[in-house]
């Protein structure tokens, strides 16, 4: 099939860039790991964080799975520590807590335009709506049971939402498909199915829009993010031979970058997580974690988010922490 020319740009643009040496990726924007942050009470027991998002006041919500491991048998208890954590921006202290005797397996956090927050449960296979401290606002998916109609899920995995308030639901682990839902949760249209080729899907395991509209999804095993309009029509794949599998995505409209997050392991090595950043251009700007000069712990990315600033933050699940990069632009 012939590539648009838009594509063959674009491959182009990524293999020249990614002749960069370290020292000219240093020379770019540069992201500085902030050490102690979160302070979170010694006797505190984060789980894996799976989730990770900013509010309109640039706080962070960060959904984990506190004592529960991850089990492909998911346990049918709730689990009874606060899942939900609203943390200070500035020192990473608790604010707030909830979600206690509620999840079954965590997985991802959105904050919409109206500081509403999402999250989805691969154990209930459902998707949630709560305002910012933790009310129900709306379900959806039927719990505890698993499906691929308009009403039922499988396992999802994230949520992104419109400025209007309608929202995609990335489906998931059991389902390789993205849903559109009006803002009171109609189901409006879906696509995708499993495979390699464009428009299909080896767990979709985040989603993210921009500033248009578009829908980018992180194809995990497929390492790539696959871009498509606001109706479900394929534009762009970006990839590379050096991505790992793409857990998450997130477009910084701020400052017109697209941030991904990868993972690479063997059979006898964890040669952990890079975090990508992307211009508008979808070339790669800096890549650091596994690359770079990064000098923190191996780590497996999960999720990751960006503020207003520039500042990124990101789950990681290899060792239960959140680890926040503070945005230096250089020049």
């Amino acid at each position: 099939m012939k590539q648009p020319a838009m594509f063959c740009l674009f491959i182009i643009c990524l293999y020249a860039c990614n002749g960069l040496t370290d020292t000219q990726q240093e020379n770019r924007n540069q992201y500085e790991l902030v050490n102690n942050w979160p302070q979170l009470p010694d006797s505190f027991p984060l789980g894996d964080v799976t989730g990770i998002d900013v509010d309109t006041s640039g706080n962070v919500f960060v959904f984990h799975r506190a004592s529960r491991e991850w089990k492909a048998d998911v346990p049918k208890d709730p689990i009874t520590e606060k899942t939900v954590l609203e943390l200070d921006k500035q020192t990473g202290k608790i604010i707030n807590s909830w979600g206690d005797s509620i999840f079954l397996m965590p997985h991802g956090l959105t904050v919409d335009f109206n500081d509403n927050v999402w999250v989805t449960d691969l154990g209930l296979h459902q998707v949630f709506k709560f305002t910012h401290n933790g009310q129900l606002l709306m379900t959806l998916g039927q719990a505890g049971v698993s499906g691929s109609d308009r009403l039922h899920f499988n396992k999802p995995t994230s949520v992104a939402v419109t400025p209007g308030g309608s929202f995609y639901v990335a489906d998931g682990y059991g389902n390789s498909r993205i849903i559109k839902f009006s803002p009171k949760g109609k189901f409006l249209f879906q696509w995708g199915t499993q495979g390699k080729n464009e428009g299909q899907f080896q767990i979709p395991h985040d989603i993210s829009l921009d500033k248009k509209g578009n829908v980018y999804v992180a194809d995990r095993e497929n390492k790539r993010v696959q871009v498509f309009d606001s109706t479900g029509k394929f534009l762009l794949n970006i990839s590379d031979t050096s991505f790992g599998k793409i857990y998450s995505v997130e477009t910084d409209t701020i400052h017109n970058t697209l941030l991904a997050s990868d993972y690479v392991s063997t059979i006898t090595e964890t040669k952990g997580s890079n975090i990508i950043v992307l211009d508008s251009a979808d070339v790669i700007q800096k890549k650091y974690g596994r690359s770079g000069s990064y000098k923190g712990p191996v780590c497996r990315y999960h999720n990751i988010t960006v503020d207003k600033e520039g500042n990124v933050y990101v789950g990681d699940i290899l060792d239960n922490r959140i680890q926040k990069f503070r945005y230096k632009k250089k020049g």
